[in-house]
């Protein structure tokens, strides 16, 4: 019997994560059917739990329906109680498990297919929204020494880096530090506005969906000059403004978020089937894909 999963979000007609998990399933000999499903704005948990109850086995969550899939999960995973968001939900006998996949994706997309290791580096996360939240952990349990968290408020960083430190001692155990009263994670983590950002980072992510619009930030280009690698975690068919703004100020490499795309669709692949499908193949043939929409 074939075994139903979708991606469900509004909108979600652009999605590619039907191709993507059809190349996983040819790969991986895993005999299941994935679609799209549009939810009404105000209608998320009746469109899912038909869904469910229609046989479906699983569903990756898309904007703006992570926070919503949080609260409606029966239990989370580690990584989803981080960062506050499911992006991954499975339905099995024990009811809907929800997990997110988001930052396992960056981290393996930049340490794997980009051979950066993490440990020991100096991180800056532009943005202080849901899609840092749910980078904060990989990130720290990669090993990341220190990563500063910036955003146009200032107070909106810091808070998030509160909210982060507060959730000790389980989080300092996720992020690979010893259990304590946050004190570890203090250390590692800090929250500026773009104004304070400081430099000697080894790696700056784009968190924020400024460049979607082609909006440049207000980013002084020593800080990107001085990186080893630029990693904007959207992505589009041409050069994504961050990019172009980060080789633009001299940084050495610049890179948009497809690869995280496919990562972490292949970590909820694994949630799912329990086998990790190869991305290589299927992050090249996207690229392609990308390259040939470009013109």
């Amino acid at each position: 019997m074939t075994d139903r999963y979708a991606v469900v979000g509004n909108p979600v007609a652009h999605s590619r994560s039907p191709s993507i998990h059809a190349r996983f399933a040819r790969q991986t000999g895993q005999d299941i059917e994935y679609g799209r499903l549009l939810a009404p704005l105000d209608g998320f948990v009746e469109a899912v739990e038909r869904f469910r109850d229609a046989g479906g086995r699983g569903l990756n969550v898309t904007l703006p329906f992570k926070l919503e899939a949080f609260a409606w999960a029966a239990r989370r995973s580690p990584r989803a109680q981080a960062a506050g968001a499911v992006n991954t939900l499975r339905f099995d006998a024990d009811g809907a498990f929800g997990d997110n996949t988001d930052g396992a994706g960056l981290v393996r997309d930049i340490e794997a297919r980009l051979g950066l290791p993490l440990a020991g580096r100096s991180v800056l996360v532009l943005g202080a929204g849901g899609a840092t939240r749910g980078v904060l952990g990989p990130l720290l349990e990669a090993g990341a020494a220190r990563v500063t968290i910036a955003n146009r408020t200032a107070a909106r960083a810091v808070a998030l880096v509160d909210q982060f430190v507060m959730s000790a001692p389980a989080q300092a155990t996720a992020a690979g530090a010893p259990p304590g009263p946050g004190a570890p994670l203090r250390e590692r983590l800090r929250g500026c506005g773009f104004d304070g950002i400081g430099g000697g980072f080894d790696l700056v992510v784009n968190a924020t969906s400024a460049g979607l619009a082609g909006e440049r930030l207000p980013i002084d280009d020593a800080v990107l000059a001085g990186a080893a690698l630029a990693y904007d975690m959207f992505y589009s068919a041409r050069e994504t403004a961050f990019v172009a703004q980060s080789l633009a100020a001299g940084c050495p490499r610049a890179c948009d978020g497809l690869g995280m795309l496919v990562e972490q669709a292949a970590e909820s692949f694994l949630v799912w089937r329990g086998v990790r499908p190869l991305t290589a193949p299927v992050y090249e043939a996207l690229r392609a894909e990308l390259a040939a929409e470009a013109g």
